[in-house]
């Protein structure tokens, strides 16, 4: 995966690939430091409605987001991967984000608001 924007696109793949990704909203209601990341990040609470719950991530969004800023604030994360053991902290589902000119990470939001729990389509 290249985060260089000049990169050519990925190799094209059929639709039930993309369909197997399940890209959810949530909407964070924790944020915490953790400082004992590798690089800097935020352990984060997710809340993604009545279906899934809430779930935990690692974000290395530190660079652009500060924990007060985060509180409330919806973003897009892919909840259907195997969960990754981070030190000692268990990331379940990979927040998503884009690398601005110097490689910091600018989350994915909606727009506007949408129910905790929508699915990309």
């Amino acid at each position: 995966m290249s985060s260089d924007p000049a990169a050519p696109a990925a190799e094209r793949i059929d639709f039930t690939h993309f369909a197997a990704v399940d890209i959810r909203i949530g909407t964070i209601v924790a944020a915490h430091a953790f400082p004992e990341a590798r690089k800097p990040a935020y352990k984060l609470e997710i809340d993604f409605g009545p279906g899934l719950g809430v779930k935990c991530s690692s974000a290395q969004i530190t660079a652009h987001y500060d924990i007060s800023t985060l509180i409330g604030r919806q973003v897009a994360a892919v909840v259907n991967f195997p969960p990754r053991q981070i030190g000692k902290f268990m990331s379940e589902v990979l927040v998503l984000g884009f690398p601005d000119e110097n490689g910091d990470v600018v989350l994915v939001a909606p727009e506007r608001a949408v129910p905790n729990g929508a699915r990309l389509y």
